[in-house]
């Protein structure tokens, strides 16, 4: 079987970005956004996915990391679209509940061709670190929308911020390990339709 590695790029007059992500990796992570608490969320994502990322983020912070956290999310969309190509033989769904200490995130995902984004998270501090707590849901939104997976992010309850995000990232990394797994019929696109689009 082919490595499945997808690469991704875009450059505005607000971000520069480049995105590598290999999903037969082994969740090793080289981040960088200019935003710590961004950066650790991402290295979790790998860590926890078992998939190879790299994100290269040159970003206009001067003004705030929004465009930075959502173009990121647009690029990793389209760089995981790429390394699924037709989608042959996976699993297409994924859901995972992650509890982190007095927090509990459920994230639910169908790599169905659909862009949709349901978030709903208990009320949060409004910055951890130089990350605002705000811009988790953009970033989710934007992925969702690059590469057409239907998503919901949930925190069912929780109080520290730090913690409801990190296990919003975690569940979410781990329900796309499961939907990217590879079944038995590899070479079948599981949809009744013969297509995911």
């Amino acid at each position: 079987m082919s490595q499945r590695i997808g690469r991704a790029e875009r450059r505005s007059n607000e971000t520069s970005v480049k995105v590598e992500i290999n999903l037969e990796g082994q969740g090793q992570a080289r981040i960088d956004t200019g935003i710590g608490f961004f950066d650790h969320m991402l290295t979790i994502l790998a860590g926890h996915s078992g998939f190879d990322l790299t994100v290269e983020c040159s970003g206009d912070l001067n003004v705030d990391g929004h465009h930075t956290v959502e173009d990121v999310g647009i690029v990793l969309g389209r760089a995981f679209a790429q390394a699924l190509g037709d989608k042959s033989g996976i699993s297409r769904y994924g859901t995972s509940f992650v509890p982190m200490d007095e927090s509990l995130a459920m994230v639910s995902l169908d790599i169905s061709g659909r862009p949709y984004l349901h978030y709903e998270m208990p009320p949060l501090a409004p910055m951890v670190g130089n990350f605002d707590t705000q811009l988790a849901e953009e970033f989710f939104r934007a992925f969702s929308n690059q590469c057409g997976v239907t998503l919901h992010v949930r925190v069912l309850y929780g109080k520290n911020a730090h913690h409801m995000l990190e296990a919003s990232f975690k569940a979410f990394a781990r329900a796309l390990r499961q939907a990217v797994a590879l079944e038995k019929n590899a070479d079948k696109v599981p949809s009744t339709k013969g297509i995911i689009d």
